[in-house]
């Protein structure tokens, strides 16, 4: 007989949902929460949202539904699921959703459980938990990442992307000046040299910057360089606070500088309830418990300020094969992460409720 858990998650991967694409995939999942005791719909974003329970404790598990691009044939192989998003982070939903649905109905009596599926998270946009952030106040809540079945995320580095354009009349190379080519090219030695100074302990204190893109081009009268530089900054380096520092540091450059996908840093404490919760639930199943922080982004970045409860993410996989070929999650993890979820939620469900 099939495992209604893994034929969850297989079933998830099995369907193609890159961002903005998701409506498919979140039909099907609420179309499972519904048979599986959720009260499920779609929301005005798109998300797939399923609740179980009615008890004081309001537990929100945020995670998302959308992938990059790619095409990875789906198959399992033996242990292994193969495709695009079975870690990054179908999985991780899924195993919140599989959690659940196996929880004991005096947990139901105890908290009420929103499982989120989120859209657009590999999107600027993060439309789904932005949506989301609106529509619950929560005491505790899980973000669904791929942490490893045995890790705890507790934070995210933020994000800001500077986008420049140098425009310039055209002339011979021959002659004196610069091209915009060059100013660009100026332009990203200065921004690599500004992160380098931003350095800290270890890569989650320290700024990181990278070209995402580089474009030159003429029409016969006027040059065009165009580039976007990410930068990955720590929680002491605001977006705000790095759009002033290189608005100054590049104001003498004849360049254009724009910004976009600005995300604060964030990182929780270790010792809460949530936490304590998920430590006994992963011993209970033979793991060493592992705090991590990460040097991306995700919807924690999103929801913090208007959430500033317990949070942590958590999910089955590792995020070395995030977005890459060769994305793969062992179902047997999987399985673990679900039996952790479950006596962490039914053990929170168990406590007091926050005043």
């Amino acid at each position: 007989m099939p495992d209604p858990a893994r034929e969850l998650v297989t079933r998830a991967v099995a369907i193609p949902s890159v961002s903005g694409e998701e409506a498919q995939v979140a039909a099907y999942l609420t179309d499972w929460m519904s048979a599986h005791g959720f009260a499920a719909h779609i929301d005005p974003a798109g998300n797939a949202v399923g609740e179980r329970g009615h008890g004081p404790l309001t537990v929100v598990l945020l995670g998302h539904i959308d992938t990059v691009p790619g095409d990875i044939p789906v198959r399992v192989e033996g242990d292994v699921l193969y495709g695009r998003g079975s870690v990054d982070a179908k999985g991780s939903f899924c195993a919140f959703v599989a959690a659940v649905a196996a929880l004991p109905g005096a947990a139901l009596t105890g908290a009420r459980f929103v499982c989120v599926g989120a859209t657009e998270e590999e999107a600027p946009s993060s439309r789904g938990a932005r949506h989301a952030l609106h529509q619950y106040r929560p005491d505790l809540v899980l973000i669904g990442e791929p942490s490893g079945w045995e890790g705890l995320t507790l934070g995210y580095k933020g994000r800001l992307v500077a986008h420049l354009r140098v425009e310039k009349p055209n002339f011979h190379t021959a002659g004196e000046g610069t091209s915009a080519a060059d100013d660009l090219a100026e332009a990203w030695f200065r921004v690599r040299a500004w992160a380098a100074r931003h350095s800290g302990n270890g890569a989650f204190d320290t700024v990181q910057a990278t070209i995402q893109s580089i474009s030159t081009r003429t029409d016969g009268l006027a040059q065009i360089a165009e580039g976007t530089f990410g930068l990955r900054l720590p929680p002491r380096l605001s977006p705000a606070a790095a759009e002033a520092g290189l608005g100054e540091l590049l104001q003498d450059l004849p360049a254009t500088l724009t910004f976009s996908g600005q995300e604060t840093a964030v990182r929780h404490p270790k010792d809460n309830a949530l936490t304590r919760a998920l430590r006994l639930a992963i011993r209970e199943q033979g793991g060493t418990p592992v705090f991590k922080v990460k040097t991306g982004t995700s919807d924690m970045n999103v929801v913090a300020s208007a959430w500033p409860v317990p949070t942590v993410a958590y999910g089955p996989g590792d995020s070395a094969l995030d977005h890459t070929p060769g994305e793969h999650l062992r179902l047997s993890e999987y399985d673990r992460a679900v039996a952790v979820l479950t006596a962490a939620l039914t053990r929170l469900a168990a406590a007091p409720a926050p005043a």
